[in-house]
């Protein structure tokens, strides 16, 4: 499948454009949930192109694009930042700062790409928009906030989205990450691990440093879960399992000669299969608890701090895809790949109406950064395409052409 050469010209003719509307999502990034003034810019080019949108989910925009008898699909973009300080250096960067739910003023990136994943879907919206004699059917385009706390697929869903617009029969979606521009990375199957993070409080008793016999330490309790959690992966789980447990953050006590009363831990937990996941899930509550019980501590508090879904490439749909775009960029642009243990949100929409989802990631670095050396990853302070014109094109093409696998005319 080739796109057709009327779309591809006025592609071009318009990646100057696009790329100054990249710059501008880039310096203006917002946190998750708060994407306040990114809705609203979302809003104004849609109105712009004679499309009606509207608000799901808090500061989720949803807008439907009917062009006669066909298929109904959706194509997603994601919209939040990072708590992160940009260190790229570019004439754009981000100085935007954001204030985190503890009350935190924090600064503000588009550290993991979400700016492209925007501008690529307002720029696909204008072509399908001027190219109607291209395809026949129905798109819907879902900007969804809070993809980085997994929040903000569930919230539009929630919020009754496929009661407000036509339920799609398959939703597409992509992500730039750290490879070649002008490439895509796909995969069959699972495409991403589920997650779990969890917020962990362990209780002691407090007691002068000097009299730690009157205490119950809850460093030294910790210290022993930390330990004991690394034997998860490494004993309980089989070697054809993917499973990773990771202690993000362990924080306590306020002065050297204090022990504490309690200390507080962070974890990441990743699967990509639902037994396997239960199974980590169900291991590390058992070592959570019996540390405290051993340590004659009190119970434990284990609250989730967030879940993501898997995100799961349906084998035909896949296929399909895989196909198209390599017929579009090129057999050996065209990548597929094992599953990544990454994680993402994506799945809750074609999940929530058991339709297939096909999910992507496209380069964002010029062959010779790639060449060099490593480029800043996503979520990296450094984390910056430098190759922006391939990287939007490339990303612009692969949604057409996934977005025409099923509404070609």
């Amino acid at each position: 499948m080739s796109l057709p050469t009327a779309l591809i010209t006025d592609l071009d003719a318009g990646l100057p454009a696009l790329e100054r509307l990249y710059q501008e999502f880039h310096a203006h990034p917002e946190l998750s949930m708060q994407e306040h003034r990114t809705a609203e810019r979302i809003e104004a080019h849609l109105a712009a192109l004679g499309l009606e949108s509207q608000r799901c989910g808090g500061t989720g925009v949803v807008a439907v694009l009917r062009n006669g008898e066909g298929p109904v699909v959706a194509f997603r973009a994601d919209t939040d930042g990072l708590p992160i300080e940009e260190r790229t250096g570019l004439d754009y960067a981000s100085t935007a700062t954001g204030e985190l739910p503890d009350g935190t003023v924090t600064p503000v990136m588009h550290g993991c790409g979400h700016d492209t994943h925007i501008s690529a879907g307002l720029e696909i919206a204008r072509l399908l928009t001027a190219h109607r004699e291209a395809w026949a059917g129905t798109v819907v385009f879902l900007f969804q906030p809070g993809e980085e706390t997994s929040a903000g697929a569930v919230a539009m869903v929630e919020d009754g989205l496929w009661d407000r617009v036509p339920a799609p029969e398959a939703v597409y979606g992509q992500h730039v990450w750290p490879g070649t521009a002008g490439t895509v990375n796909i995969s069959r199957g699972t495409a991403m691990a589920m997650a779990d993070s969890l917020e962990v409080t362990v209780h002691g008793r407090q007691a002068h440093g000097s009299q730690p016999e009157a205490a119950i330490d809850p460093i030294v309790l910790g210290a022993h879960i930390v330990t004991r959690l690394q034997t998860v992966v490494s004993r309980e789980i089989g070697g054809a399992d993917m499973a990773v447990v990771t202690v993000g953050t362990f924080h306590a006590g306020t002065k050297e000669n204090i022990i504490p009363d309690s200390a507080v831990l962070k974890l990441n937990i990743r699967t990509f299969e639902p037994p396997v996941r239960e199974k980590v899930l169900a291991a590390v509550r058992r070592i959570i608890e019996g540390e405290a019980a051993a340590s004659g501590a009190p119970a434990p508090e284990i609250s989730e701090i967030y879940r993501f879904p898997r995100c799961f490439n349906d084998e035909a749909e896949a296929s399909a895809v895989i196909e198209a775009l390599r017929g579009e960029l090129g057999e050996s642009s065209v990548n597929v790949t094992a599953p990544v243990t990454g994680s993402e949100d994506f799945g809750v929409f074609a999940d929530s109406l058991g339709v297939p989802g096909v999910y992507w990631f496209f380069g964002g670095y010029a062959q010779e950064t790639m060449e060099v050396g490593h480029p800043g990853g996503n979520h990296s302070p450094f984390f910056g395409p430098d190759d922006v014109p391939t990287t939007l094109r490339t990303g612009v093409r692969a949604g057409l052409t996934a977005l025409l696998t099923r509404l070609g005319a």
